[in-house]
């Protein structure tokens, strides 16, 4: 059996599909503060642990991240977003741009040296929306043209810039659309009223140790995903004398830029951005790019988020506690924005022992073969103080009806833990499809591995080609990937029908490779 770890939801799907898989029994088991729960999974008689999901979280409305934050989680949430776009999707999106030359096979011709990557490039984006595209190709230009770090220097001056245009230009702006008086046409109300706090611009001072943690955190990051050495960062006075060299443009506020109030707006001003022609502006931004040839060998290094790299969080505390101070919401030390941002909730030791002792005690039932109803699942909550136990549900059946082969008259009430289990190593695809007719009665019109369409009865010609092909190199041949050797098991999913072409819904198969 298994016993997952208690972290997200992700390693215990992954775990129980698994058990699935091998028909192996799950304890499941987490604890949040007080809270704690227990569930257990019994092959063939419990349902998974994937057949329910508890209900996403809720999320923080655009507009509020975005203009009108009035929480400290607000600003922390909008400085991970903020350091995921500056320093991993800016990063990725450039690294997809130098890589286009390798992703468009053998090298072009020396006349075509220069287009073939664009075009390659170009092609992936046509896929995304014309918002998408745009914001894509004006993140590369930035990062390759416009503000390219040779040195450290070019780092700190950058991090000084985007601090102007984070924390006071788009603030500036803001009340430029939205005096601080402006009154709500119609009610007469005011407009920053309720949790609407009216923002006002930081003005960079070298004294703030606030405003100096910013700038060293964000010129280290930039400088990493360059590969450049924090030569300045040594002494403080060095970064101050680097930064009074810096040009900051006087804010000059712009007329014509829409703002969004509330999320409806926000769709509204994504639906119009969609609609406008963007094909010019994109092709202009794009021929503005240096080539991936002239370029050659460079890769940049993108950062992914991490709570416990000081680094990371004296960045996102830093960037969250100055938007803070914008909308004068309470500011979070380095220890609570890391408690915030990693979604850290203590451990309590009564708790842990007590699921520990309630998910033992579920273990030696499955050690002695318990009936379904003793097996119980536990929900507890030591504030209140709660302690829940239910049964586990059995497996949902789907009742498949075989109308012929050698289970003809069959009446099979299947459930997950059901498998059809073929142990052939060397069979065709012929010879599967002839099994589903000698055993079930039941034509395969369609046959797939994963997201791979292996036959289709409605795709004649490659079927035809296919039918002497061992399903080991049918599955190679059609997903252009070898199998590794190690690999003892594939699954395949089937689309049946009967002679008066009825769908039948059967379990997957396990196939056995060696």
């Amino acid at each position: 059996g298994a016993s997952p770890p208690p972290n997200t939801a992700a390693p215990r799907l992954y775990m129980d599909a698994k058990c699935v898989f091998y028909g192996l029994p799950m304890l499941e088991s987490g604890t949040l503060g007080t809270k704690g729960n227990t569930q257990v999974v019994v092959p063939g008689l419990t349902e998974p642990y994937s057949a329910t999901r508890d209900p996403p979280e809720k999320s923080v409305p655009v507009c509020t991240l975005k203009n009108f934050p009035n929480r400290i989680e607000h600003t922390l949430q909008w400085a991970r977003d903020w350091f995921e776009g500056a320093f991993k999707q800016s990063v990725d999106d450039v690294n997809s741009y130098l890589g286009a030359r390798a992703a468009t096979g053998a090298a072009p011709a020396p006349a075509a040296a220069a287009a073939a990557p664009r075009e390659s490039f170009a092609k992936h984006l046509d896929k995304t929306q014309p918002g998408a595209k745009l914001d894509t190709l004006q993140r590369v230009k930035t990062a390759l043209v416009d503000s390219r770090p040779v040195k450290f220097e070019d780092c700190i001056r950058w991090a000084r810039l985007q601090f102007q245009e984070a924390f006071h230009d788009s603030i500036a702006q803001l009340l430029h659309n939205f005096p601080a008086d402006l009154k709500v046409q119609g009610s007469g109300t005011p407009f920053w009223s309720g949790a609407k706090r009216a923002p006002s611009p930081v003005v960079f001072d070298p004294e703030d140790p606030l405003h100096l943690d910013y700038v060293k955190a964000a010129a280290a990051l930039r400088a990493s995903n360059y590969g450049i050495f924090p030569t300045a960062m040594h002494d403080d006075a060095d970064l101050v004398a680097v930064l009074a060299t810096v040009r900051v443009q006087p804010f000059v506020p712009r007329d014509g830029v829409r703002i969004s109030a509330t999320d409806a707006e926000e769709k509204e001003a994504q639906d119009r951005a969609a609609t406008d022609d963007v094909d010019l502006r994109c092709q202009e931004l794009l021929a503005a790019l240096p080539t991936p040839a002239s370029l050659a060998g460079m890769e940049l290094a993108p950062c992914d988020f991490d709570k416990d790299d000081d680094l990371h969080m004296r960045f996102v505390a830093a960037c969250s506690n100055l938007r803070a101070r914008n909308y004068k919401i309470p500011e979070a030390d380095l220890h609570q924005s890391r408690l915030i941002a990693g979604k850290i909730i203590p451990a309590i030791a009564t708790t842990t022992a007590l699921v520990a002792g309630l998910v033992s005690l579920e273990l030696l039932k499955l050690v002695q073969a318990k009936p379904l109803e003793s097996y119980k699942s536990c929900f507890a909550n030591l504030a209140l103080p709660l302690l829940t136990f239910s049964e586990p549900r059995p497996p949902a059946k789907t009742l498949a009806k075989i109308p012929g082969g050698a289970n003809a008259g069959l009446e099979w009430n299947w459930t997950p833990w059901d498998r059809i289990d073929i142990d052939q190593p060397d069979m065709t695809l012929r010879q599967l499809i002839d099994f589903f007719d000698d055993q079930y009665g039941l034509e395969v019109s369609m046959l797939s591995h994963g997201v791979s369409i292996l036959y289709s009865s409605f795709a004649t010609s490659k079927a035809k080609e296919r039918m002497p092909m061992t399903i080991k190199r049918l599955v190679e041949t059609v997903t252009k990937k070898p199998i590794l050797p190690n690999k003892k098991y594939i699954t395949l999913e089937t689309m049946l029908q009967d002679e008066d072409f009825e769908e039948v819904e059967l379990p997957y198969v396990r196939f056995r490779l060696a």
